[in-house]
């Protein structure tokens, strides 16, 4: 999913859990799902997702990059994203994110007196 405007990529999603916390986060990205998916089927679809992938500021991603990133998300394999998989993709997206969520993991099982390894 390498685009040529992917050097102008600014993740949000690390400022927007710091000011949202996690509930608020993963609300709005269901509110990100419900925006992108097709109505009728429940999912984003490549068809869903390339009609509204401008409303999130993604018009010029080109059906390649839209499509890789339909399939980096499917894990069912049925060639669409569920909210759950949505979501996760998401988390993937965002090295910030990431890296966070196992600093605090890390200190959630380091309190609880499990040794992560």
């Amino acid at each position: 999913m390498a685009s040529k405007d992917q050097s102008n990529f600014q993740d949000f999603l690390p400022l927007m859990a710091e000011k949202l916390g996690g509930d608020g986060l993963i609300g709005e990205l269901c509110n990100g799902f419900q925006l992108l998916m097709d109505s009728e089927k429940g999912l984003i679809t490549f068809e869903s997702l390339k009609r509204n992938s401008a409303l999130l500021g993604l018009q010029d991603m080109s059906d390649d990059d839209l499509l890789g990133m339909l399939k980096e998300g499917d894990v069912d394999g049925d060639g669409a994203l569920n909210q759950m998989e949505f979501c996760v993709l998401m988390f993937r997206l965002s090295p910030e994110l990431m890296k966070q969520s196992q600093f605090l993991l890390e200190e959630a099982l380091e309190q609880e007196g499990f040794q992560y390894f």
